[in-house]
């Protein structure tokens, strides 16, 4: 069996999968136009948005413009979320060099916006087992209000070069895929999920970006969601995280509005499952630009309401608040 037994049942008697389809099909239907709009813009003046890229690694702005958007969106907080340092070149994270004026800059925002918009401050970490720094330095090093870990790159034990299944370039994925796991898409993917709860066990993010990502470039290619030891593997991984920690799982919606996903981080069937878990739940766009700040977001509310979600977690200088949806 896929998921356990109850898990299975509660699949079995909800409808928010097709809802979700006729979600997509509504907003071509110009009749439900104005609806759509006054919702969005109900939705978008009591939210927030807590991961965000700006320039300081690979988002194309400076700071301060992702602020001056999240304020004409009527956001109340606006947590900033740099890719970490890792010790290796590449183009995305934020050089080690360049905490100090990042810690600073994001603080210095806070400071001049106050009264109008919460600022808070964090990383996107990457876990790589014996590569990466623990998630705890990072947020004792820059004082950080939460922390959000991810996995981008796999690491195999029997080869030291890592698969990287983030990025535009599918071709990328393929050549990783072939290259540590010869091909073979299981041992890839368990690879994948295995780092993920490792990640939940060792460094227990507050948050957990965009769980199921191994997907985007599969494209149902290589294997389908349905399969028998892909809904055991997520389960296992909905299990650790339930039973091991309390982490917060992200509904991160870039992989829509960047056209490279068909469904959100997680997709319509594990958001049923964490719902059934009682596991938690957060709302991102992963923005890399300040239009990108609302991207999918009453699209993805919509489908978290028909699940039957009640509350959103975000952050303040004090922690964890809750959010009616």
């Amino acid at each position: 069996m896929s998921w356990s037994e109850e898990g299975t049942k509660f699949i079995r008697r909800s409808t928010p999968i097709e809802n979700y389809n006729r979600i997509k099909i509504c907003f071509t239907n110009a009749q439900l136009y104005a609806l759509v709009l006054h919702n969005l813009i109900i939705f978008c003046m009591n939210y927030f948005n807590l991961h965000t890229h700006s320039y300081f690694c690979d988002g194309k702005e400076a700071p301060e413009e992702y602020v001056k958007r999240a304020i004409v969106l009527g956001y109340h907080t606006l947590g900033f979320s740099s890719h970490a340092p890792v010790p290796f070149e590449n183009n995305f994270s934020l050089k080690e060099d360049r905490m100090d004026e990042y810690v600073t800059a994001i603080r210095a925002l806070g400071e001049k916006y106050k009264g109008k918009i919460n600022i808070l401050l964090s990383m996107e970490i990457d876990y790589i087992p014996g590569i990466t720094r623990n998630i705890a330095d990072f947020k004792s090093v820059g004082s950080l209000d939460y922390t959000i870990g991810g996995v981008h790159l796999v690491r195999t034990k029997e080869k030291e070069d890592l698969w990287f299944i983030d990025g535009p370039k599918q071709e990328s994925y393929d050549l990783g895929l072939n290259n540590l796991f010869n091909g073979n898409i299981r041992k890839g993917v368990e690879a994948y999920y295995n780092q993920v709860m490792e990640m939940i066990l060792t460094q227990k993010p507050d948050i957990i970006a965009h769980l199921d990502k191994i997907k985007m470039h599969n494209k149902n290619r290589f294997f389908a969601e349905d399969e028998k030891w892909y809904r055991d593997l997520v389960w296992k991984t909905l299990k650790c995280i339930t039973d091991e920690s309390d982490c917060i799982v992200e509904v991160n919606t870039r992989g829509l509005y960047k056209k490279r996903s068909d469904t959100f981080f997680p997709g319509p069937e594990i958001l049923e499952q964490l719902h059934h878990l009682k596991i938690p739940v957060t709302l991102s766009s992963d923005a890399h630009l300040p239009l990108e700040l609302n991207g999918y977001c009453e699209e993805a509310l919509v489908l978290l309401k028909e699940i039957g979600f009640k509350e959103l977690i975000y952050f303040n200088s004090s922690g964890r608040v809750k959010q009616n949806i």
